[in-house]
Order: C-alpha cells, then sequence, then structure tokens
C-alpha cells in the first residue's frame, strides 16, 4: 500500500512517466550481466529493443524468452481443452514484441494461423521483422480490429485489460466479439482479489463494492495505466457471453501475485 501512495502522488504530479524511465535503467543494469550471458548463450534468438521489451514486460531476457515459452504451452493447455488444434485461427490481442505468440507455430505446428495485434508500431515493426509465420497488424487504443467478422476461433488478451479504463472494457470485449467466430473461445487476464493489498483504503472499498478500481492520468494502454478487477464487474461484463471458467490461483513465493484467468465463449446468435 506504501507503494501505490508514492504511485498516486506521481501521478498526480505527472512525474509517473520520468519515474518509470528510471526504473527501466535500474532495471537495465540490474539485469546487465545476466542479460549478457543469456545473449552468449543463445546468439540465433531474435530480442527486441530493451524498452520495448522492458514496456511489455520485465528486462530479463531469460524470463522473456523461456518464461514466454512456458507461457504458451501453458496457454495451449487450456486452448485445448475446447478446441481441435486443427485449421484453428488463433489471434494474441495486446501481444507487444511476440513474447508468447513466437512460439505458438513451434507448439500448434502449421495447422493453424497466428495472428498479433498491438498499438505500439514499434513491437509490431519489429515483430514483422523478425518473427515469422505469424501475421501482425497495428491497432490503436480505440476499439477497432482490422480483422474480419466472426474470424478467429480464439483470441487471447494476457493483461491487457489491466491497462483500460471501464470504458474501454466494454467496448473493447464489443469488438473482440465482432471478430470471435460463433463458439469462439476469449482468454483474458485480469487483476483480481490478489491484487487488493495493493490497493490503498478508498481503493479496496470501490474494488469491495463491485467497481473496477483505475488508476490513470497516463497514456490509457501504457504499462503504468492500471486498472484492478472485482469479480462483480467481471461477471457484468460478461453477461452475454458463458463464462466456461474464472480461475484464481493463491500467491506464490517470493511475493508473485497471479492474475486471475476468465475463459469465456461466444453464444451463438
Amino acid at each position: 500500500m506504501y507503494k501505490s501512495r508514492i504511485s498516486l502522488v506521481l501521478r498526480h504530479l505527472k512525474l509517473l512517466y520520468l519515474a518509470d524511465r528510471a526504473w527501466f535503467y535500474l532495471e537495465k543494469l540490474r539485469n546487465k550481466k545476466a542479460n549478457v550471458v543469456f545473449r552468449k548463450n543463445n546468439p540465433g534468438v531474435p530480442l527486441p529493443p530493451d524498452y520495448i521489451m522492458y514496456e511489455s514486460f520485465q528486462l530479463d531476457y531469460e524470463r522473456f524468452y523461456h518464461g514466454g515459452a512456458g507461457t504458451a504451452k501453458w496457454l495451449v493447455g487450456y486452448l485445448l481443452k475446447y478446441k481441435n488444434k486443427d485449421h484453428l485461427r488463433i489471434l494474441d490481442w495486446g501481444c507487444g514484441p511476440g513474447r508468447v505468440v513466437r512460439h505458438l507455430p513451434g507448439i500448434l505446428g502449421n495447422g493453424c494461423e497466428y495472428f498479433g495485434t498491438d498499438y505500439n508500431p514499434k513491437s509490431i515493426r519489429w515483430c514483422s521483422d523478425n518473427l515469422k509465420d505469424i501475421s501482425f497488424s497495428l491497432n490503436t487504443v480505440e476499439a477497432y480490429l482490422p480483422y474480419p467478422d466472426a474470424y478467429f476461433d480464439f483470441i487471447y488478451g494476457l493483461s491487457i485489460f489491466t491497462h483500460l479504463s471501464g470504458k474501454m472494457h466494454y467496448l473493447w470485449l464489443k469488438e473482440l466479439l465482432r471478430v470471435l467466430k460463433h463458439n469462439g473461445i476469449l482468454f483474458i487476464t485480469t487483476q483480481g482479489d490478489n491484487f487488493k493489498a495493493k490497493l490503498t483504503q478508498a481503493e479496496q472499498e470501490k474494488f469491495e463494492e463491485g467497481g473496477l478500481v483505475v488508476r490513470g492520468k497516463v497514456k490509457e494502454g501504457h504499462r503504468t495505466f492500471s486498472a484492478f478487477h472485482p469479480e462483480k464487474f467481471m461477471e457484468k461484463l460478461f453477461c452475454d457471453v458463458e463464462v466456461l471458467e474464472h480461475i484464481k490461483t493463491k500467491p506464490l513465493t517470493g511475493g508473485y501475485l497471479p492474475q486471475d484467468v476468465w475463459i469465456v465463449q461466444k453464444k451463438r446468435i
């Protein structure tokens, strides 16, 4: 909660971007030795520029690459519960520099089609130049995707709703459902009950009442824009889809807070 108060003060003073940039350089210095070793041991692994990696994840090459592979396998485990892996169109919504989607062709094979979209033009440019067998496109924070209606079988967004305002939750869900096939699967993660300890008292009260807690005063979609999701809010958001699973994982050792997982299915019209 102490860190949360500092964050709120920095937001109010419009110094959060500056603080985040300073933290980037600290992370760059802290991980320098390990990152040099990773590059030496993995010369054939394409890695995005440091700030692009940091902005979407962490500045840790090992966790970015091998952790991304682990996340991809974890994601596919859920995908195969609901879909046959053949001839699927899969979209990574908010793909960043391709941390997860880059691994999917090697896991699922070439019988599927893979897509990634993000609002950061630098990320999309890097992905398009370096990650083959995947189609990338640029979107904006506004809720529009350059795909036809009912195009995808499976869409996932890992920690994307966590950087959107309440209004954009509803607009983006509508757009995601537009491009999702009937009976298609939407897989997203949110900052649920595990994150209440990070909230101020006033924020906790709003959260307990079922209200979305948003920390803005920065560019929407940026890593410093943060949203926290009580179950009541998510249940209301998903009132027109079928919730297949809501997965809550207890905090892990080392202080890591897992996000909630919501798996929903588009209802047949």
